[in-house]
């Protein structure tokens, strides 16, 4: 199962690299071209930031997502200084 977003904003990579910094001690992380990943217990988060987007997938083996979608969009409203507005699919 997985739940995505877009987020507005051209500062995606940066956004990204800051919560992947921010999670690595807790968590595995990868980054390849794309994408940076956190792979969490029961999650993995994919952040794939574009030229006026940052493009976000959380997986799992879950029912319901709400719990860590607001921890996810937390951190990185707080990575960017802002808030974000996003919906969730």
């Amino acid at each position: 199962m997985q739940t995505t977003t877009q987020i507005s904003t051209t500062e995606g990579a940066r956004i990204a690299k800051r919560l992947l910094n921010h999670w690595k001690h807790k968590f595995e992380v990868q980054q390849n071209e794309q994408d940076l990943l956190i792979l969490m217990p029961d999650y993995t988060i994919t952040l794939t930031p574009q030229a006026a987007c940052l493009d976000v997938k959380i997986t799992g083996q879950v029912a319901d997502f709400s719990h860590i979608q607001k921890v996810v969009i937390d951190h990185l409203n707080r990575m960017a200084h802002t808030e974000f507005s996003v919906t969730w699919h």
